[in-house]
């Protein structure tokens, strides 16, 4: 009979490098997971548009700049209702102003902006200046036809004779 030592013990040393492996793995997932950090200059801990959550402002570029341009220009066009009455409005001489100051900067950056940036701004300043005449078309028929009253006039009254001299 062979002799009989006991139970004999195995070693596995593949199983720190196994259970390392699958650490590795849970960090990255959670790593994958986690908001990203505040952009830099957005102020810690501030409240997003959701309330609870962190907001970070858009990294500030040309991009954005023409973006925020063209939509207080939209906005002026009526493009976006408002929050509290859910009507639009049009003001024509803000929505000018706004294309105006685009076209200040195409003509201030000729020169010093990518091919992609001057696309951008080439194309933005089309479809505004477009929207504008259309809406301004709008505007003015409406006025014609007495359906608004242009900015500052008073409402329409009807012609109201009025008697100089009071009757006894």
């Amino acid at each position: 009979m062979p002799d009989q030592e006991g139970p004999k013990i195995i070693v596995d040393t593949d199983w720190k490098s196994q259970a390392q492996a699958e650490k590795e793995r849970l960090a990255a997932t959670e790593k994958a997971k986690a908001p990203p950090p505040p952009a830099p200059g957005a102020a810690p801990g501030a409240a997003g548009p959701e309330g609870g959550e962190e907001y970070a402002a858009p990294q500030a570029s040309f991009a954005e700049l023409v973006r925020m341009l063209a939509t207080q220009a939209l906005m002026y066009l009526g493009a976006f209702p408002d929050p509290e009455s859910g009507r639009r409005m049009v003001a024509l001489e803000p929505a000018q102003f706004n294309i105006e100051m685009l076209r200040v900067l195409e003509e201030k950056t000729k020169g010093n902006l990518s091919e992609e940036e001057k696309t951008m701004l080439t194309r933005m300043l089309y479809e505004l200046r477009m929207q504008y005449v259309e809406i301004a078309k709008a505007v003015a028929k409406a006025v014609e036809q007495g359906r608004v009253a242009p900015a500052g006039a008073a409402p329409a009254v009807p012609d109201v004779k009025i008697n100089p001299r009071p009757r006894a």
